[in-house]
């Protein structure tokens, strides 16, 4: 790609570096280490499900079960295949032989470690087929329907009750959206544990449950079928449950998932240890589902400004990729993400966003950039606000960005009506339409405004980068580099559930699905 902001790309392959620095100097700290977490998905992904007498899920009453025994650091894997070979139940008969005090996993006499493993991959060996499966499915519905051109028209649903959401998401299909993003319900983030079955209660969205995703996937599909076109489904695989609900989308065919471990240290206080580890894993699983994520570096400007603060949204993204690349993920699937969010009011803002996103797109020219709407300066005049989200859909369509998440006229008044999301959706097609080459057939004055605000932005995410790559990224977080925000490393929620890994320590999903397992 020829810069059209003169970038330097030296300056750009520094940072780049700088970032895989980072990430690689992290990821031996992350190979050391496991959480509960990561121990719950091996249960799920060995074929666990379902909850006792008093709705815990079966998969954290076998990891409390080991954890309390002591032999978390051994994992759970090696725990399973031992009461598997020793006993001659499946996972699912030990996990409720154990919820129901029949079962002690940690006291069983230890098995030939052969034999062990050989079942466990076995197991494990099935999982891993039914998720290659479901991805060969979504490649023949894409092959067969077809999709709406880039960039998607993304769109969410947050009703509390997953049939309400049905319908909603059914409507906005209709009406042109390609994604449908079921918000999650406050605070779920913060649950040590998933929710099971289908729910029809939620505050300010919908709980993530693999019973409603797959309720939302059937009703995709069939109105994919309906219209002509496969309908994505996206939602969150972040918080004190990431890699599970990674693992869950996995299973139910979702396309899509907000996967960002800063995301949740800065905006939900989670530890950052624990979620680090816990990335890790999950983007194994969505880079081998070809799920796209996306990475939250959006949700730096509502707290940061957007002008002073870009180049830590630039910083970010570089570091994501890395960790991406790391975990198996190709550049086709990385949401990297950024928001038009500058002051309205600022003299040549328009100008500034288009340099961001601009600058983003040739630095990133395979990912699919997720861009995020105004929202920080919406004050509920709808007429303005409608305004500023038709200046959001001419920077994506000049840029080329790949997800759109539409904005909302009624941002900072309600949860949108079916209305509200049609106007928006109609807004988007129109502006993408009629500006669909304008991209193609623009360049950017030498040294002018636009040029120098991207160059500026670069060389201050690089020398971030390079500082970064001095104190590690644990330490610049516990200064407060990003958003403002400043957490600790043993602050925060779920630090308790981290562990040393052991001798006897494996995880065979990952050696299946990390890059020839695919």
């Amino acid at each position: 790609m020829t810069s059209k902001l003169n970038l330097d790309f030296n300056v750009v392959e520094k940072a780049r570096q700088s970032a895989r620095v980072i990430a690689e100097d992290t990821q031996k700290f992350i190979e050391r280490h496991t959480t509960v977490t990561v121990e719950r998905t091996i249960v799920r992904l060995l074929g666990v499900d379902g909850i006792d007498e008093i709705e815990r899920p079966l998969p954290n009453v076998v990891v409390d079960n080991i954890k309390k025994g002591g032999g978390l650091a051994e994992g759970a894997a090696f725990w399973m295949g031992n009461a598997m070979v020793a006993t001659g139940k499946s996972a699912q008969e030990i996990a409720e032989a154990i919820s129901r005090n029949e079962l002690d996993l940690t006291t069983l006499e230890i098995q030939d470690e052969a034999k062990i493993k050989a079942i466990i991959e076995t197991e494990a060996g099935k999982m891993v087929d039914q998720i290659r499966s479901n991805r060969a499915q979504r490649d023949t519905y894409l092959e067969t329907l077809g999709e709406g051109p880039k960039p998607y028209l993304y769109v969410i649903v947050a009703t509390g009750n997953i049939y309400e959401d049905v319908l909603q998401a059914q409507a906005a299909a209709r009406q042109g959206a390609d994604i449908i993003a079921v918000i999650r319900t406050t605070a779920q983030s913060l649950l040590d544990y998933v929710p099971y079955g289908p729910t029809t209660e939620g505050f300010g969205g919908t709980y993530a449950t693999q019973e409603n995703f797959r309720i939302m996937r059937k009703a995709l599909d069939e109105v994919g079928e309906e219209v002509g076109r496969y309908i994505r489904l996206c939602n969150y695989a972040s918080g004190l449950c990431m890699p599970e609900i990674a693992a869950m989308g996995a299973l139910e065919r979702l396309d899509v998932m907000l996967n960002d471990a800063l995301y949740g240290i800065l905006f939900r206080d989670i530890n950052m240890q624990r979620t680090l580890i816990d990335q890790f894993f999950s983007r194994v699983i969505n880079g081998f589902a070809g799920i796209i994520i996306n990475t939250g570096e959006d949700n730096y400007l509502t707290t940061s400004d957007a002008i002073e603060e870009a180049h830590t949204v630039l910083a970010s993204q570089l570091i994501n990729e890395q960790f991406a690349l790391l975990a198996g993920l190709p550049e086709s699937q990385m949401g990297l993400g950024h928001a038009f969010e500058m002051d309205p009011n600022t003299e040549d803002g328009f100008l500034m966003e288009l340099a961001q996103a601009q600058m983003a797109r040739e630095i990133f020219p395979n990912a699919p950039l997720k861009y995020m709407p105004p929202t920080k300066f919406k004050t509920g005049d709808i007429f303005k606000g409608h305004v500023q989200d038709t200046l959001f859909n001419s920077v994506a369509i000049m840029t080329g960005q790949g997800l759109q998440l539409l904005g909302m006229l009624t941002e900072a008044i309600h949860t949108p009506l079916l209305q509200d999301r049609a106007l928006s959706i109609e807004n988007a097609k129109y502006v993408f339409n009629n500006m669909r080459h304008l991209g193609d057939e623009i360049e950017f004055k030498q040294d002018g405004i636009i040029q120098k605000r991207a160059q500026g932005v670069l060389k201050e995410a690089a020398d971030m980068l390079e500082e970064i790559e001095n104190t590690g990224i644990m330490a610049t977080i516990e200064q407060g580099k990003f958003a403002g925000v400043t957490r600790k490393l043993d602050g925060g929620k779920g630090l308790d559930g981290v562990t040393q890994i052991g001798d006897k320590y494996f995880n065979p999903f990952i050696p299946m699905m990390l890059g020839g397992g695919r």
